[in-house]
């Protein structure tokens, strides 16, 4: 298994994951690969989202029909000629 090593960790962020593990009942080993995994893992998940939403859009522009959208000079042009 690969060895991960992090260094200069500020002083608050150790102490709150070595609360946060004791909290979980685990080592800080432990409670870094669960955070870790986690972190992840949303963030896949929030790629995820976003390349269907944006997929969606490129499909909702496909289905615009902007031929039948009014040129917005020829309707200007209407208004000055009432």
């Amino acid at each position: 298994m690969p060895l991960l090593q992090v260094r200069n960790v500020p002083d608050e962020l150790y102490e709150k994951l070595k609360v946060t593990a004791a909290n979980d009942k685990r080592s800080i080993t432990q409670e870094t690969i669960v955070l870790l995994e986690n972190a992840l893992e949303e963030k896949s998940d929030n790629m995820t989202r976003r390349r269907f939403l944006l997929n969606k859009i490129d499909k909702m522009k496909n289905h615009l029909q902007y031929d039948t959208v009014a040129d917005p000079a020829d309707l200007i042009r209407e208004d000055r000629d009432r």
